[in-house]
């Protein structure tokens, strides 16, 4: 990445490799805003960098290495991210926008013993943003952008089995952590009012991506090829993402949930202030937080 100055705005794309988070990374460059990207496969992280600097000349892009389903990789990218913006942007982070995410069509448990996919698509935005929260109340006004979908309506928070080990189903898990995800951001901004960060949840629509492809084998896998081909362009799906991380008039509108680049009413079951802090604060104790 490139020395600019202290006044230069920088953000945080995790998941930036590919589809969405590398369609909203090239979008927040092509706006002069420098870009951390995070991803897990070094390969492809510089396949995305040379697309970026392909497609904007000048681009202030580079990236973190880190696999988000292990807690201790999140901590130490927090950290590392933490020494780059101290060194480069006086320690503040204008947006946090958590893309990273997976579908798995067996149970499969991460290295803290967690189901993969509420551990990368909820449990690893929840503990990056709150290790980056003092660098974005120091940038405030900042955002936090989760990126979560429609598939977050009409399911809850299987409280018995959050895990889903004793049913896993891939549909139910991935709709149940994308519901976290809306869940999470009304509580942060509930709890974190005061700290001039606010917290949405980008809606990208159906979009042509292979994340349905990357965990998941035969049925599951030919479902999601299927669906995913009536798709739009990772464009398309990057573009609520980037206006709520980047346009001022966001902050007029109280909605939380977005899409199309406009508040919309996210599910009912979302908006419930007893189920989003009972979440808040089991997210709590499975990253260890305040043990």
């Amino acid at each position: 990445m490139k020395t600019y100055s202290a006044n230069r705005k920088v953000m945080v794309v995790t998941g930036a490799s590919s589809g969405i988070g590398l369609a909203i990374a090239t979008a927040l460059c092509a706006k002069g805003i420098d870009v951390i990207g995070v991803g897990r496969s070094p390969e492809r992280c510089d396949q995305a960098t040379a697309s970026i600097a392909a497609a904007v000349p000048g681009a202030g892009i580079a990236f973190e290495i880190a696999d988000l389903s292990s807690q201790t990789q999140v901590r130490e990218l927090a950290a590392r991210l933490r020494m780059r913006l101290g060194a480069a942007y006086s320690g503040q982070l204008a947006a946090l926008i958590n893309n990273a995410g997976a579908i798995a069509n067996w149970y499969t448990a991460t290295e803290d013993g967690y189901e993969l996919q509420f551990a990368l698509n909820h449990l690893a935005t929840f503990l990056l943003t709150l290790e980056l929260l003092p660098n974005l109340a120091s940038g405030a006004p900042a955002r936090v952008v989760t990126v979560s979908s429609a598939s977050h309506r009409n399911t809850r928070i299987h409280w018995k089995d959050v895990m889903l080990r004793r049913n896993y189903n891939t549909l139910l898990a991935y709709k149940q952590s994308k519901l976290a995800n809306v869940m999470f951001t009304a509580e942060f901004n509930r709890r974190h009012a005061a700290s001039g960060v606010r917290a949405y949840a980008a809606d990208p629509g159906l979009v042509n991506t292979e994340i349905g492809m990357k965990g998941t084998s035969g049925i599951v896998a030919w479902f999601w090829d299927r669906r995913r081909r009536g798709g739009k362009s990772p464009e398309y799906g990057a573009a609520t993402a980037v206006h709520l991380a980047t346009d001022p008039s966001v902050a007029s509108f109280p909605g939380i949930y977005w899409k199309d680049s406009r508040p919309k009413a996210p599910s009912a079951y979302a908006l419930r202030e007893a189920e989003a802090s009972r979440l808040w604060e089991l997210s709590e104790r499975l990253c260890g937080i305040g043990e």
